[in-house]
Protein backbone atom coordinates (compact mmCIF):
# COMPACT_ATOMS: atom_id res chain seq x y z
CA UNK A 1 0.00 0.00 0.00
CA UNK A 2 1.37 3.73 -0.83
CA UNK A 3 2.01 5.70 2.04
CA UNK A 4 3.28 8.63 0.37
CA UNK A 5 3.33 9.95 -3.00
CA UNK A 6 6.91 10.72 -4.29
CA UNK A 7 8.27 12.27 -7.31
CA UNK A 8 7.96 8.91 -9.49
CA UNK A 9 4.34 9.09 -9.04
CA UNK A 10 4.11 12.65 -10.06
CA UNK A 11 6.54 12.57 -12.69
CA UNK A 12 4.22 8.86 -13.81
CA UNK A 13 1.21 11.21 -13.69
CA UNK A 14 3.02 14.42 -15.59
CA UNK A 15 3.72 11.64 -18.10
CA UNK A 16 -0.09 10.67 -18.79
CA UNK A 17 -1.26 14.48 -18.78
CA UNK A 18 1.19 16.11 -20.51
CA UNK A 19 -0.09 13.45 -23.08
CA UNK A 20 -3.47 15.01 -22.64
CA UNK A 21 -2.25 17.97 -23.14
CA UNK A 22 -3.22 19.38 -19.34
CA UNK A 23 -0.64 22.26 -18.27
CA UNK A 24 0.70 21.21 -14.97
CA UNK A 25 -0.01 24.27 -13.49
CA UNK A 26 -3.78 23.48 -13.39
CA UNK A 27 -3.15 20.14 -11.02
CA UNK A 28 -2.56 19.47 -7.81
CA UNK A 29 -1.16 16.63 -7.16
CA UNK A 30 -2.07 15.87 -3.13
CA UNK A 31 1.19 14.30 -1.57
CA UNK A 32 -0.83 11.76 0.54
CA UNK A 33 -2.71 9.10 -1.37
CA UNK A 34 -6.48 7.64 -0.45
CA UNK A 35 -8.00 4.91 -1.52
CA UNK A 36 -9.62 4.79 -3.68
CA UNK A 37 -7.83 7.48 -5.71
CA UNK A 38 -10.05 9.94 -7.34
CA UNK A 39 -9.72 13.21 -9.66
CA UNK A 40 -11.95 16.20 -9.02
CA UNK A 41 -12.35 19.82 -10.72
CA UNK A 42 -11.37 22.30 -7.31
CA UNK A 43 -13.41 25.53 -7.42
CA UNK A 44 -10.35 27.17 -8.72
CA UNK A 45 -10.69 25.41 -11.89
CA UNK A 46 -7.50 23.02 -10.79
CA UNK A 47 -7.57 19.69 -11.23
CA UNK A 48 -7.06 17.58 -8.03
CA UNK A 49 -5.53 14.27 -8.69
CA UNK A 50 -5.46 11.68 -5.76
CA UNK A 51 -3.19 8.82 -5.88
CA UNK A 52 -5.07 5.77 -4.95
CA UNK A 53 -3.51 3.98 -1.91
CA UNK A 54 -4.00 0.28 -2.66
CA UNK A 55 -3.78 -0.37 -6.21
CA UNK A 56 -0.23 -0.49 -8.29
CA UNK A 57 0.40 3.09 -10.11
CA UNK A 58 0.71 1.23 -13.27
CA UNK A 59 -2.76 0.24 -12.86
CA UNK A 60 -4.47 2.90 -11.60
CA UNK A 61 -2.82 5.33 -14.31
CA UNK A 62 -4.21 2.94 -17.30
CA UNK A 63 -7.48 4.58 -15.56
CA UNK A 64 -6.38 8.33 -15.43
CA UNK A 65 -7.57 9.47 -18.72
CA UNK A 66 -10.96 8.48 -17.96
CA UNK A 67 -10.98 9.87 -14.49
CA UNK A 68 -9.72 13.26 -15.87
CA UNK A 69 -12.18 12.80 -18.96
CA UNK A 70 -15.37 12.60 -16.45
CA UNK A 71 -14.43 16.04 -14.59
CA UNK A 72 -13.43 17.79 -17.65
Amino acid sequence: MLEVVTMKEIDAIFGVTDALGIHRESLVIPLGPAAPGRVRRLPNGKLEITVDAARPIGEWLQELPALIAAVR
